[in-house]
């Protein structure tokens, strides 16, 4: 995806900008994503939505949360996306980072099961930019 020079992404039949703001939280809020997990994390998620055609905007860890502000193509299933993100991404984690995931865990968890995700208007996008840089302040 790329964007025009005014602002929209473009394909064949139409012009778009839809723009999310996800959070997804780990499960029972347990301060797993910290040291060498944490940037992992960060680039298997830019990867894996850089691979289905997302543009991240923002993102940025918290010891048991992350926020992620991207715009996504028309055509995607964002409930099938998110699930299947933290499906991929959990598995990840808990292969490559094992003895650090199960200080918290002794199932195979990492995510909760919930998630917000709300929608993010031209007007907004930059105060909730700046909302998730500002995080770790």
């Amino acid at each position: 995806m790329r964007k025009t020079s005014d602002g929209y992404y473009r394909n064949r039949h139409s012009s778009y900008l839809l723009q999310y703001h996800l959070v997804l939280v780990t499960n029972y809020r347990k301060p797993v994503i910290t040291g060498s997990l944490e940037l992992a994390l960060q680039n298997y998620l830019k990867a894996y939505f850089e691979e289905r055609g997302f543009v991240i905007q923002a993102l940025e860890t918290m010891p048991d949360h992350i926020h992620i502000l991207f715009d996504a193509p028309p055509q995607i299933n964002l409930s099938q996306f998110i699930n299947a993100l933290k499906s991929a991404s959990s598995r990840r984690m808990r292969s490559d980072f094992k003895m650090q995931v199960d200080k918290y865990y002794w199932k195979p968890y990492f995510w909760s099961l919930s998630y917000f995700l709300g929608t993010v208007s031209e007007r907004t996008t930059d105060i909730v930019k700046q909302y998730i840089v500002n995080q770790k302040e």
